[in-house]
């Protein structure tokens, strides 16, 4: 499956678009991590253990994403984008969505 933010694949056109695909997970703080995160922000730097929780949640979301659009049959998802929202005072979710699409070769 070829996947990209962009709205058109190189030599490809869209035969169809199937719809709308989306891939999400939610995240809540952890309590060993809050403390560690605390003491590091009192002296600067990288919150290491909030940037892999991050990476993880991308990784997810992406993942469910993908699967959407295979069950759709999808050749591709284009126009992918990821967004973020706070859902309570220490969670967060994170939302990949993009349009899943049927591809042509071009002639």
């Amino acid at each position: 499956m070829i996947l990209t933010t962009t709205a058109e694949v190189p030599g490809y056109a869209v035969g169809e678009v199937l719809g709308v695909v989306f891939g999400n997970t939610v995240r809540t703080k952890n309590l060993g991590k809050d403390v560690m995160s605390g003491l590091k922000s009192l002296v600067g730097g990288e919150l290491e253990e909030y940037t892999s929780m991050l990476a993880d949640a991308r990784t997810e979301a992406y993942n469910r994403m993908v699967n959407a659009a295979r069950d759709l049959g999808a050749d591709a998802v284009v126009n992918i984008r990821f967004t973020t929202s706070q859902t309570m005072a220490s969670a967060a979710e994170l939302l990949a969505y993009g349009t899943a699409v049927k591809l042509v070769p071009k002639k």
